[in-house]
């Protein structure tokens, strides 16, 4: 069988879930992965076949999208190219995880797909949605990558079509201890936003993973660390909590470990709201604006007793197959 497998590099997350998925699918057939986006800051230890610029994220300084940089970056013409151009009728299964373009290519050829992964789950309306919906975010999670099928992964099962994290095997193998210190990771933050706040609380010792850190070093109570999966991993493992933005998978993560979370949304990134509208729904703080008072919010945070909700982890194979079930049923 050969498996065309299309990543939307927006971010780590995606190319974290491939590489965990790629040993697991090499037993159904061939893999060729298809890139599209340049966000993402992992090694990428896949075989990747195809590329495309794609649509990218772009932020403003201090935890917000800059809708400007996003846009004047956008290539539709070139897109079309390469959706035109990438070769799906030489595939019997097409995965896509939240690509525009691969959508755009099974549209265009005429082959079939299934969308899987967690922007999938929003095809119900079951999925946690914050107070306040925007009209634009719903039409982006439905209309940016259709497919007609999906395959969802979330924090709980809400609906009949979602599934468990996929939780990586050095997370689930571990044996998690608390060595006090916070993991931070909030790539659209840059360093001097969040540094003050850090600095003031001295008494914490803070593993901060930047995009623009080339060697992990420590000045003061701040571990300074290159995104790196696998001192991430360790950190993350060994932390005594987290401070993250709106995404998935490290959230899942945590929570699979028990660990405390704090979570800060991208602005006005309307998957992220979801996804913190579904974690204080299990109890997780969220925080919407960082401030002067940062270090305050922090100091609050780890004073407060709150209880860490209980997730699953995705069992990978049983995952695989019923997708490749359901793929091969239409």
């Amino acid at each position: 069988m050969k498996i065309f497998y299309a990543i939307q590099a927006t971010g780590n997350g995606h190319i974290s879930r491939a590489m965990q998925l790629y040993p697991y699918l090499q037993k159904f057939g061939t893999v060729d992965f298809f890139m599209s986006g340049n966000n993402a800051s992992l090694k990428i230890d896949l075989p990747v076949k195809y590329k495309s610029d794609g649509c990218s994220l772009h932020y403003s300084k201090c935890g917000g999208l800059n809708y400007w940089n996003i846009a004047k970056n956008i290539r539709p013409i070139q897109m079309f190219k390469d959706a035109s151009s990438l070769p799906l009728k030489n595939y019997d299964v097409v995965i896509n995880d939240f690509d525009s373009i691969t959508s755009l290519a099974c549209k265009l050829q005429k082959v079939h797909s299934v969308q899987f992964g967690h922007q999938a789950s929003f095809a119900s309306k079951l999925t946690p949605r914050p107070e306040k919906k925007s009209l634009m975010g719903e039409i982006i999670l439905k209309h940016y990558a259709p497919s007609p099928q999906y395959i969802g992964l979330h924090f709980e099962k809400y609906d009949s079509f979602i599934l468990p994290p996929i939780i990586k095997d050095e997370i689930i193998q571990a044996e998690p201890k608390d060595l006090k210190h916070i993991t931070v990771y909030l790539p659209s933050f840059q360093k001097d936003c969040l540094e003050k706040a850090f600095n003031k609380r001295s008494e914490i010792n803070f593993h901060w993973f930047l995009n623009d850190v080339k060697l992990k070093h420590t000045i003061g109570n701040i571990t300074y660390y290159p995104v790196n999966q696998k001192q991430f991993n360790q950190s993350l493992i060994n932390c005594h909590g987290v401070i993250t933005g709106g995404g998935f998978e490290t959230p899942a993560e945590a929570l699979y470990l028990r660990k405390k979370i704090l979570s800060i949304p991208i602005r006005n990134h309307y998957e992220q709201e979801c996804n913190a509208a579904a974690l204080k729904k299990m109890g997780v703080p969220v925080v919407y604006e960082v401030g002067d008072n940062f270090d305050l919010i922090i100091e609050n945070w780890l004073n407060k007793d709150t209880l860490t909700p209980n997730i699953l982890a995705n069992t990978v194979p049983d995952t695989l197959q019923f997708l490749f079930d359901t793929y091969n049923s239409n």
